[in-house]
């Protein structure tokens, strides 16, 4: 069996449409805490990246040198982002959407279609196709994923600095037992997710005491 092509949907549909593709990607629906963030990324014709990849596929210095080489080649980027807030408010299906969407209005050039991971997106504000596992199928959204991935890492890194009790910088938000330890010890934080039971339940623990 032959490797994926990487490029060939973008490629196809960009010949096809005559105007630019973007890939569309989110990172950060299953966190305690932090933002849903979501990049849009339109890679010029003919560039191949070595190494791009869906960004849960590579380590961390892998992820930051393609990021590097996406900030200096790609045609455009956009980054959007739902906060912890939105989250709460909207559920996280909602806000996730709303990143996506708010990543591709944040692009300076306008595409004519978007490739997105996973399932189709309610209120992108261009056509669209939905891929599964799009992100290790599709060069766009994998330079998406990477993208979104790296800006949220590096956000919650810098949230570890101010609130370094839950360790941010190492589990980037997610339910591993140290920050669930740290939850039930301290309680929350300003960037955690109460609608998530987790969260929910160390708040009802600190309200019995």
């Amino acid at each position: 069996m032959g490797r994926i092509d990487l490029y060939r949907r973008e490629r196809a549909l960009g010949r096809a449409l005559r105007g630019p593709v973007a890939g569309v990607d989110e990172v950060g629906r299953g966190p305690l805490a932090g933002p849903v963030v979501a990049a849009a990324v339109v890679l010029p014709h003919g560039l191949r990246i070595p190494g791009l990849n869906d960004s849960k596929q590579i380590d961390e210095a892998q992820r930051n040198w393609v990021f590097r080489i996406l900030l200096e080649k790609a045609e455009d980027i956009g980054v959007g982002w739902a906060t912890t807030g939105q989250v709460d408010r909207m559920n996280i299906l909602r806000a996730s959407h709303h990143a996506m969407a708010r990543a591709v209005a944040r692009l300076s050039v306008r595409p004519v279609y978007l490739l997105v991971d996973g399932l189709p997106v309610f209120g992108m504000p261009v056509p669209h196709t939905a891929i599964i596992k799009g992100d290790a199928n599709c060069a766009c959204i994998a330079a998406a994923s990477i993208v979104a991935k790296v800006v949220r890492d590096r956000l919650m890194t810098r949230l570890a600095r101010s609130h370094p009790t839950y360790g941010f910088d190492k589990n980037k938000g997610y339910a591993t037992e140290e920050h669930r330890d740290a939850l039930a010890r301290g309680g929350p934080c300003a960037h955690h997710r109460r609608s998530f039971a987790p969260v929910r339940e160390s708040l009802q623990t600190e309200l019995a005491l």
